[in-house]
């Protein structure tokens, strides 16, 4: 049996780093605007005019519909008249509805901020400019730089948010979110590249989406990162007042819980993670971390009112969060083929903030029927019948990008050339460009035949 060469290691050029620095740098500021509110606002809205349950989840939630609906109208206008341009003007935006929520004294007031700051709809915007400003090879590379940076920013809002809480209230942390809103355009203006007039992607046809709505595959993790953050949202419309009102931890000090789950849940993610990649057992582990969510989410209904049990069980919850987070949008990498992978992460991110908007005011609801416990239970329900969807879900393809050079060829016999690559044992997908003598790949390393690899390249 002959060995299997080893991937060439293809480094990050200078300017790709840069990009993936600075654009991870403006995901952060702006995920730690949206997060920050998520475990102190259900105590501060106690105190706003009208203010009822319902309210109070439709105010958590709220910027996850209008992000909802405006993500790919504002995706399709960068294409067209560029992305700093687009970003600056979604960045304005969410922080006109921070102010907006910094001075509103009703619930209302703070739905409408809310609403505004989801109106600036960038994050698809973002990814784009990410695959302009990187060469296919180190794209997913880059991609994973700044999913991770989305997590960590979770991570540290947990514990920022009650800490700036008890030092500035909430309307100063609107105000800071404003400001970090803006920190973010100097950010985009002196540390992404330009584009030096690289052709911007066209943008997603019609015909795309009908794909990307036929594939079972992409639906079920489209499902799948709906109720991931439908829970998140609608467990903290409940969390905080269980910390507070029945595990008998003051609003000031609810970061004490928050900063050791998120650090030793993300410890025990890494592992899991690696295994799923290295060892290609990517299927079991997510599906046994849902079902796992599940049951920590049913053991919070009994045990909310038992801080020691309760920070388990939050432990728990949040290493298999962390698991799904992380490997969700790599399995869409992996599914969706090249040519509808950014529709497929545009449909992904669509129902991810739709997610949050249903998680906020479904537990608002559930709240005002059922209480904290009904939050909960919900919540586990919501984790299990994803487990059901997700329990017959294929195997993700192991694919790597690919790149050989196979000197001048005819356009007119580049569709032959295609199917003979397609038919090499490995190569799941082929893209001959003529004009740049260069074919690309989309393999399994491991199943590939090299040998007629490059049999086909020395021709």
């Amino acid at each position: 049996m002959k060995a299997v060469p080893a991937r060439p290691v293809i480094n990050l050029l200078p300017a790709e780093r840069r990009a993936a620095v600075s654009l991870a740098s403006i995901y952060a500021l702006r995920m730690l605007g949206l997060f920050m509110i998520l475990p102190v606002f259900a105590l501060y809205a106690e105190q706003l005019q009208g203010v009822t349950p319902m309210l109070m989840g439709l105010a958590i939630g709220m910027y996850g519909l209008t992000q909802a609906l405006f993500g790919i109208p504002v995706g399709a206008m960068s294409d067209r008249i560029g992305r700093k341009p687009v970003i600056i003007g979604g960045l304005i935006i969410f922080a006109i509805g921070s102010v907006i929520a910094a001075l509103a004294d009703s619930i209302y007031g703070v739905i409408l901020g809310r609403a505004v700051q989801g109106a600036g709809a960038i994050s698809a915007v973002l990814m784009a400019l990410a695959a302009d400003l990187t060469r296919e090879d180190v794209r997913l590379r880059v991609m994973a730089t700044i999913g991770a940076t989305i997590g960590i920013s979770f991570a540290l809002s947990l514990v920022l948010g009650p800490v700036l809480d008890r030092w500035i209230g909430v309307p100063g942390i609107f105000w800071l979110i404003a400001v970090l809103s803006l920190g973010a355009i100097f950010v985009l203006q002196f540390g992404v590249p330009h584009l030096d007039g690289l052709p911007i992607p066209a943008a997603a046809q019609p015909g795309q989406f009908k794909e990307v709505l036929a594939d079972r595959q992409l639906l079920r993790l489209d499902f799948g990162i709906l109720v991931l953050h439908m829970i998140l949202t609608a467990m903290f419309v409940a969390l905080p007042h269980a910390l507070r009102d029945h595990a008998g931890l003051a609003a000031a000090h609810h970061w004490y819980v928050y900063l050791p789950v998120m650090l030793v849940a993300m410890a025990l993610m890494v592992p899991f993670i690696i295994r799923a990649e290295r060892k290609r057992q990517m299927k079991p582990i997510f599906v046994s971390a849902i079902l796992v969510a599940s049951l920590a989410q049913f053991g919070i209904v009994w045990f909310y009112d038992s801080l020691p049990v309760l920070v388990v069980l939050l432990v728990v919850f949040f290493t298999a969060f962390n698991i799904l987070e992380a490997s969700m949008p790599s399995l869409v990498a992996k599914i969706a083929p090249n040519a509808r992978k950014g529709t497929a992460m545009g449909m992904f991110s669509t129902a991810q903030f739709l997610g949050a908007f249903l998680g906020g005011t479904l537990g608002g609801w559930v709240s005002t029927r059922y209480g904290l416990q009904g939050v909960f239970a919900f919540c586990a329900v919501a984790a299990l019948l994803w487990f059901a969807a997700a329990f017959n879900m294929a195997s993700p393809r192991y694919l790597s990008s690919h790149q050989i050079a196979v000197g001048k060829v005819d356009p007119s016999a580049a569709p032959q050339l295609v199917l003979r690559l397609t038919q090499i044992p490995g190569v799941a997908e082929a893209k001959v460009v003529p004009e740049q003598g260069m074919a690309y790949l989309r393999v399994d390393w491991n199943a590939l035949d090299h040998e007629a690899l490059q049999k086909i390249s020395a021709a």
